[in-house]
């Protein structure tokens, strides 16, 4: 008889993490919650980041967080390691950060976009 994995915590993703990647992560959690109402969940490969629906998804590495925000377009930017797309009229951009001072006002802003998507008011 085999026993089921335990399910996985926020905290469980941040075990072989740098403090700078659990500071990127603190620093990510509060500029989201600076928007409105958040809920961390979870999942076996990452952590969504959650309103009505998920807008934001972090996979947790030694050294950076790579971050996957919902948009409505592609975004040209040295800083998108990749713009994939969803579906007609939605992307997923992947950023990686490895500082808290890598959520600045630019981050922000897409964060802040990811946000109103997924709450429907665009």
């Amino acid at each position: 008889m085999t026993t089921a994995a335990p399910a996985p915590t926020v905290g469980s993703h941040f075990t072989k993490s740098t403090d700078a990647v659990r500071a990127t992560y603190r620093a990510l959690l509060d500029a989201s919650r600076a928007l409105g109402p958040v809920r961390e969940e979870a999942k076996k490969t990452s952590i969504h980041l959650v309103n009505e629906t998920a807008f934001a998804g972090i996979a947790t590495r030694k050294e950076v967080l790579i971050l996957t925000l919902k948009a409505e377009r592609a975004v040209k930017n040295p800083r998108v390691h990749r713009a994939q797309q969803a579906s007609a009229n939605r992307w997923h951009l992947e950023i990686r950060l490895a500082t808290p001072a890598e959520v600045d006002e630019e981050l922000r802003t897409w964060l802040s976009d990811a946000y109103d998507l997924a709450k429907g008011r665009r």
